[in-house]
């Protein structure tokens, strides 16, 4: 994956570690306070907030930038993952096959909730056209133009799978290749993070243009995108996942989440389920599960099983649809799925890189659509905490499951570990 190096601070150097939380803390903290700049300057001075749009387009712009790179690699390297987790034999299939089922389903959901609330509905928000209004100044259309344009989606989509295949093909020989791909992800992602830490100028400037054009109805639109997603990912945590762990193995979610807790507490600091995976690997282990299948299945499961990240995917591009007064119907939703499907594998490799998935989605299928995108930069991050937590309560039961259907879990030990019977050794995640 492409995240060792974020990964392996959290393992063996707790300083590190402390570092990259700090960051990331002060990240939030400034996206909230510059969205509730944002949203007060657009209700007291709504022409000073509307003049503020060309800062949520230029991150947008720069978000549109790094689209086809992560794009490339991450599909690249995913088909690579795919094969080598197939040729484990009977765990990495019946994982590959279960991730590919889940995904799908958790988009389903996200497009179904979207269809039911219709979230954005009356913001009527224009789409971007760059330098096309009468009152932008030469200096906002200079800077503007330094910003490289984006590369077409599909094409590199369509190249990027001809390359995994044909690297796939090439067996030893692609390898060096594969190494190669990888280190220039980390450069790609390492550029998605400095675009990142732009989020909050781009959130005033987008929170502020958005309710200064209409008032209360943008943050009352907001919010109701925010609860009915925290919502849908409940109560597929509780409904979908619980009644899977429950009919499979016997097992209750409430207390695999109450064994998880200070997992979760981390999540939450963090806003990324990575910075728990040396712990989920430990668990799962001591939760009766066998290594070889812990160590098949979490690690895939970080790229391929993605349940919080689809949900947020579908949602919030009907979110933008809508709020744009320019509604995808059926067929485009369908393709906008097929395309998620594919294109939202490894997409919880690195902050940000869910947005970038969704910009990538919107301009496949209706580039129009991404002057709406400002929007989302403002509350994505208050939507990551529930979409990280997600993921990883998907990947502990995927776990859990994959052990039972393979006869590698010892369910005594499972309930035991569960329950608090069996404490579990902090100690033991040293060396995961």
């Amino acid at each position: 994956m492409a995240v060792t190096e974020e990964l392996t601070p959290s393992g063996n150097a707790p300083q590190g570690a402390a570092k990259k939380k700090d960051k990331t803390h002060w990240l939030y903290i400034m996206v909230i306070v510059a969205v509730v700049l944002g949203a007060g300057i657009g209700l007291v001075a709504p022409e000073v907030g509307k003049s503020l749009k060309p800062l949520g387009t230029a991150f947008v712009a720069l978000i549109k930038m790094i689209i086809a790179p992560v794009i490339f690699c991450t599909i690249v390297l995913g088909i690579g993952s795919i094969a080598k987790a197939a040729t484990v034999g009977k765990v990495g299939g019946l994982a590959m096959l279960y991730f590919l089922v889940m995904s799908t389903l958790a988009l389903g959901i996200g497009l179904l909730v979207g269809n039911i609330i219709h979230p954005g509905e009356g913001l009527e928000l224009k789409p971007y056209e760059a330098g096309g209004s009468g009152d932008s100044n030469a200096t906002v259309d200079f800077l503007m133009s330094l910003i490289p344009g984006d590369i077409p989606v599909l094409p590199t989509l369509v190249l990027a799978m001809f390359v995994g295949f044909a690297l796939q093909g090439m067996g030893k020989a692609g390898e060096p290749v594969l190494i190669g791909i990888q280190n220039i992800q980390k450069v790609v992602f390492r550029i998605m993070m400095m675009i990142m830490w732009a989020a909050p100028i781009g959130a005033f400037g987008a929170i502020a243009a958005v309710v200064g054009a209409t008032g209360w109805a943008a943050i009352g639109s907001m919010a109701v995108l925010m609860g009915a997603f925290y919502l849908t990912c409940i109560l597929f945590i509780v409904i979908i996942l619980g009644s899977m762990l429950r009919v499979v193995t016997g097992l209750n979610i409430f207390a695999l989440m109450k064994y998880l807790a200070r997992e979760y507490l981390l999540i939450f600091s963090t806003s990324s389920s990575e910075s728990a995976l040396p712990r989920l690997i430990a668990k799962m282990e001591h939760a009766g599960v066998s290594k070889p299948v812990v160590g098949i299945t979490v690690p895939t499961g970080y790229s391929f099983n993605l349940d919080g990240t689809a949900i947020y995917l579908t949602m919030s591009a009907l979110f933008v649809s809508t709020a744009m007064g320019m509604p995808m119907n059926l067929g485009q939703q369908i393709g906008l799925l097929v395309f998620m499907i594919i294109a939202s594998k490894g997409a919880a490799g690195v902050t940000g890189a869910g947005l970038a998935t969704l910009a990538a989605g919107l301009q496949a299928h209706r580039p129009e659509l991404l002057g709406g995108m400002g929007v989302i930069v403002g509350i994505d991050k208050f939507m990551s905490e529930a979409r990280a937590l997600t993921n990883f309560t998907g990947n502990a039961v995927a776990t859990l499951l994959i052990g039972k259907w393979t006869k590698e879990i010892d369910m005594d030990q499972a309930k035991a570990a569960l329950t608090g019977q069996i404490p579990f050794d902090e100690n033991s995640v040293e060396g995961h």
